[in-house]
């Protein structure tokens, strides 16, 4: 149904988005401003423990600052709980105390169709659990208890059993006044060209009814009793209500305990589901009968960062993960992972916990492995590189998946990454191989010699040692310190740069955390100009002994315009050039790292003038560098000027 603008934006300035919000979080009242309309709250779309989720009533919408998401009313309830829009349309409305609109006739239909077909799924999950607990189902419930599966747990998920009869539901139904018509649009009987009559498409199975996320059974799973069936597991076929491509087993309660285990685990099947909810692991889910889909992947992600696909410990789960692996390579990004839990060859986790106990299942879980672990895990299994070939062959086929991820700051990460593996994996096979040959050079020195200066690539000795050609990230660097420092005496500076600093990467994860609250207390109004208050709000933050190294660490250097006494003018300028030495030494070295890797892979020419252009940029960048630290040691221009 599509509704006019005007309608959206009057029952959206109707409700404040914090009472849409608050039905699902809790608000933080130490750090929300009711009065204002200002709210904070864990963000229930990750999990955290600190709030990053701001949702601001003057402005109708909502954003997260750790996982970034954002919208209004109606996409908070699309995105979270899984509503149709117009469905979300209908709940603010209510809220507004405002009529829906008169729906066109055909959409009408529609939506008629559609409770006729809930309603025809509804009494079918009712009959067969009616019918395991009767005579019939007598050895389906044996089977449960063999398995473990108690009645509580049957109860929980709505299990059932279809009898081994062609008419069964069929009759069941037809007795309560449906027709046959809207029995086969449910997909529960098999009927088309050929049939003559049509019959139930379940018999002699164990049901798992299947729910979307308001807990309306669209499906069913059935799981035959006979080992000489021929599929051991059947779902429900594509119908108007269920969509297998677009839908979770369990994503409703799932997604609920989520938010308070702060991540999510996918198993296989239902029963690996069932087991893990009587283990205490209420936040699994499952795909339903098929190969993870792009559009369950996008449901995972809106329920924790980085889901943990537990696959079976056997070759099918190996290439399940290898599967879900190159399915997810293309969409990952900052906040947007996987990470892998492969279990002990030839168990499932309904195995493993029948076996070891449920310990056994959360400790392979902890140990879960990162994407990038599984990528290089699947291009080195079994393999010998014991010939520069074969390790081009490696290097060639590795750097071809990194290509693959679209998002251009975790490409460059994970191209690092994998060039630190392949020097670590070849340099152990070449010191292996060269051992009592008189210590031949290692494969990969080309670009030692290109740092070092000790080959045809050299690079001066000031330069290699230059702060330019320095990894940022394992130690704090002096320029990212005086950057932070600056906006921590200087805040008003937050304000002038904000949308620059959302995209600053200063390489440094406690460097980071202090920005992001520098941003978030600024957003928050905790202080404009005032430093004193600036530094307070670090400290409540839990931030005051990083605060007090970055400190320590730019007075060292004596970069005055970062002192609080520092003109607001020189702390500009000094900021402005520091910002922009940070982006082109960080933009030099990916560059560095690409030539060097190319002059590897291909010595031409060409590839060798490249690299030497890169050097020259280098020598000009650090002599732009020069400048700005000149600027910052003459401590006695910065007082000067504030006394001037």
């Amino acid at each position: 149904m599509r509704f006019s603008q005007s309608f959206l934006d009057e029952i959206r300035d109707r409700v404040p988005i914090s009472s849409v919000v608050g039905q699902r979080v809790s608000f933080d009242r130490k750090k929300s401003n009711p009065a204002k309309g200002d709210h904070w709250a864990c963000c229930p779309f990750h999990g955290e423990k600190t709030p990053s989720f701001h949702c601001e009533d003057r402005k109708g919408r909502y954003h997260c600052f750790g996982c970034g998401v954002s919208g209004d009313h109606f996409r908070f309830l699309t995105e979270l709980d899984g509503l149709p829009f117009p469905e979300a349309v209908e709940r603010i409305a209510e809220m507004a105390g405002v009529p829906m609109p008169a729906p066109d006739p055909q959409a009408a239909a529609r939506e008629e169709k559609r409770a006729t077909l809930s309603d025809v799924m509804a009494l079918a999950a009712a009959f067969f659990q009616q019918q395991l607990q009767g005579a019939q189902g007598a050895h389906a419930r044996a089977y449960l208890r063999e398995r473990g599966l108690g009645s509580a747990v049957q109860a929980r998920f709505g299990m059932g059993y279809a009898p081994d009869s062609r008419n069964a539901l069929k009759s069941y139904l037809a007795d309560k006044g449906i027709d046959q018509k809207a029995m086969e649009a449910c997909g529960v009987l098999v009927s088309g060209e050929g049939i003559a009559v049509s019959y139930d498409r379940f018999r002699d199975r164990i049901m798992f009814p299947i729910e979307d996320t308001r807990g309306r059974v669209i499906a069913f799973g059935g799981r035959a009793m006979n080992p000489e069936a021929p599929a051991k597991y059947l779902n429900s076929p594509e119908t108007e209500l269920f969509h297998k491509s677009r839908v979770l087993f369990n994503h409703g309660p799932a997604r609920r305990a989520a938010q308070s285990a702060e991540t999510l685990v996918a198993v296989e099947g239902y029963v690996d589901v069932i087991a893990l909810s009587q283990a205490g692991i209420e936040h699994a889910v499952a795909p339903l009968g098929t190969a993870l889909t792009e559009e369950q992947l996008d449901m995972m992600w809106r329920i924790t960062a980085e889901p943990i696909l537990c696959f079976d410990g056997d070759e099918a789960g190996r290439k399940a993960a290898y599967r879900a692996a190159d399915l997810a390579l293309p969409k990952i990004a900052a906040g947007r992972s996987l990470r892998f839990a492969l279990l002990p060859d030839g168990k499932d986790p309904d195995d493993l916990i029948r076996s070891d106990g449920a310990d056994a299942l959360k400790s392979e879980l902890t140990r879960a492995l990162p994407l990038a672990d599984i990528l290089f895990m699947r291009e080195t299994a079994g393999g010998a590189f014991n010939t520069p070939e074969r390790r081009a062959e490696l290097e060639r086929g590795l750097f071809a998946q990194v290509g693959r991820i679209g998002d251009e700051t975790v490409r460059r990460f994970y191209g690092q990454d994998m060039r630190r593996r392949l020097n670590s994996l070849f340099g152990g096979a070449n010191r292996q191989s060269n051992a009592g040959q008189g210590g031949d050079r290692r494969f990969g020195s080309r670009r030692d010699d290109a740092v070092k200066g000790t080959g045809r690539l050299t690079v001066s000795d000031s330069l290699a040692r230059s702060r330019l050609l320095a990894r940022q990230g394992a130690s704090m660097g002096v320029r990212e310190a005086a950057l932070v420092m600056i906006l921590v005496t200087h805040p008003a500076l937050v304000g002038e740069h904000f949308e620059a600093l959302e995209r600053l990467d200063l390489g440094h994860g406690e460097l980071t955390d202090l920005l992001s609250a520098l941003m978030e207390g600024l957003a928050i109004g905790r202080f404009s100009d005032d430093d004193e208050a600036a530094r307070q709000f670090l400290v409540e933050r839990g931030l005051g002994e990083i605060l007090a190294q970055t400190e320590q660490l730019v007075r060292r250097a004596r970069f005055w315009p970062a002192e609080a006494e520092a003109a607001l003018d020189d702390a500009r300028e000094a900021f402005r050039q520091a910002l922009h030495l940070h982006q082109v030494s960080r933009s030099l070295n990916r560059e560095l790292r690409d030539a060097e890797a190319e002059l590897g892979r291909d010595p031409t020419d060409a590839n060798y003038r490249h690299f030497l252009e890169i050097q020259r940029r280098f020598r000009d960048a650090r002599a732009t560098e020069a400048l700005l630290d000149g600027f910052g040691l003459q401590s006695g221009r910065g007082k000067t000027r504030v006394e001037s």
